[in-house]
């Protein structure tokens, strides 16, 4: 049993770096936190304790990680200073030295950060510095459904990865894959409708994975999501083109009630040469085949891409498959990132370098053959009606929401009204914003 009295009254700041699964991790600490007493800082406000749940995936995101703490301690030289996730796993001793730090969790003890912080808070002197298991040992699988300050809910259906692609880190960061029951995450989701979510996007580290644990399968879990009544939408947030099966692809398109025609499918390279040297399960054939049978079944279905540039052995003949494969394929966004180095890696073998100024080149002409996709894909929807789930306005921006194929839309602040958040409206559309990031809402 926890003892809360030492955390009544007490003020935290929360910083999360990373994907998806680490910021729906952080608002579920958070919430749990609130419940003990403690209430988040103020901006201003210096607080008694700051959570930083971190990423590894790539050397800048290591860097990012170190000024973030730096930062947090220098605002908040008396806070009792928690470092979690994927940069506290696998450099949980140096974070540990690093000045102002009070506590250090690997992917292990995550699962039980309240009880590690409760321990040490109110035991500073005598509280073990730092605990991060190997990552054979890394076990536990810590729930999350929690939507923080936003209107979608994150739920976490599983955690770790087997894959060990050659450029990769996040095996050793979270550990093999791992996963709760089909049971248990609908009661997360009934919990989540209570509260009066209407959609939820499904979050982990290699989701079509899930039942490693359990000995179920993923397509089963999307059909018990999909009769939980109150849950108006549900998103992936990634799946490997190779656990993405035709029978989910149809399951969606044709029997679901509430997921999306909205997918998310790591690729990494358009070239058979690079595929093999990352050591990814499919070839480039077999994710075009699961491209065309998406908009085959779901013409409108938005279809976002990972793509890696410059990793080595991405020769500038295959960067040019890469690029002529995506430039052929019907997809709508590319998320774009340049290879890291990183310790350890199997890919450190691979002789042929890629500079960094060709990485910036090569990352730029894919970003804009993205921006080129997202705008056709977003041209076809002007003039339409559409069903939106609105989210209020945050930092300075306008009232937003996304359409089931996640076409985002932008009101105006005239026609904004706050009673419109977390709510699924019809709307009208006009043309895009002045950013061209959006389209403008012209009828309610």
């Amino acid at each position: 049993m926890i003892d809360t009295s030492a955390f009544q009254g007490k003020t935290a700041k929360y910083f999360t770096l990373g994907c998806k699964l680490n910021f729906s991790e952080t608002s579920t600490f958070a919430q749990i936190l609130h419940e003990m007493g403690v209430r988040t800082a103020q901006k201003s406000e210096a607080a008694d304790i700051c959570l930083i749940n971190t990423c590894s995936v790539t050397d800048v995101a290591d860097h990012k990680c170190r000024q973030a703490i730096h930062r947090l301690v220098r605002e908040n030289p008396d806070s009792f200073v928690v470092v979690t996730g994927c940069y506290a796993q696998l450099e949980a001793e140096t974070v540990s030295k690093m000045d102002g730090v009070s506590l250090v969790l690997g992917a292990n003890e995550k699962a039980n950060l309240i009880q590690f912080l409760s321990e040490a808070f109110v035991n500073r002197e005598n509280a073990v510095k730092f605990s991060a298991q190997k990552t054979k040992d890394i076990k536990t699988f810590s729930p999350s459904c929690s939507r923080g300050n936003r209107t979608r809910y994150f739920l976490k259906v599983q955690d770790g990865c087997d894959y060990f692609c050659t450029y990769c880190t996040i095996p050793y960061a979270r550990g093999f894959s791992r996963n709760p029951s089909i049971a248990s995450l609908v009661g997360q989701a009934q919990n989540a409708a209570k509260e009066g979510g209407k959609e939820i996007v499904l979050t982990g580290v290699n989701i079509g994975d899930f039942g490693k644990t359990t000995g179920e399968q993923f397509i089963d879990l999307v059909k018990a999501l999909d009769n939980v009544e109150g849950i108006q939408r549900y998103r992936i947030s990634s799946l490997e083109p190779d656990l993405l099966s035709d029978e989910l692809i149809d399951y969606c398109a044709h029997d679901s009630r509430a997921f999306m025609p909205h997918f998310h499918i790591p690729l990494q390279s358009g070239s058979d040469i690079v595929l093999k040297l990352m050591h990814r399960h499919y070839d480039r054939q077999l994710f075009a085949d699961k491209i065309m049978h998406i908009k085959d079944v779901m013409p409108d279905a938005f279809i976002g891409v990972d793509v890696m540039v410059g990793c080595r052995g991405e020769t500038p003949d295959c960067f040019e498959e890469t690029f002529e494969f995506l430039d052929a394929l019907p997809v709508t966004q590319l998320h774009v990132f340049p290879y890291s180095e990183r310790p350890g890696t199997s890919a450190l073998k691979i002789d042929y370098v890629v500079s960094e100024r060709d990485k910036k080149l090569r990352s730029k002409r894919l970003l804009e053959l993205s921006d080129q996709k997202t705008h056709d894909f977003y041209q076809q929807f002007v003039g339409t009606t559409m069903d939106v789930l609105l989210e209020k306005a945050s930092r300075g921006r306008a009232m937003h929401g996304f359409t089931n194929n996640y076409v985002r839309v932008e009101l105006s602040p005239a026609d904004a009204r706050p009673e419109y958040d977390n709510q699924i409206m019809k709307v009208r559309l006009g043309d895009f914003n002045a950013g061209g990031n959006a389209l403008k809402v012209v009828g309610i």
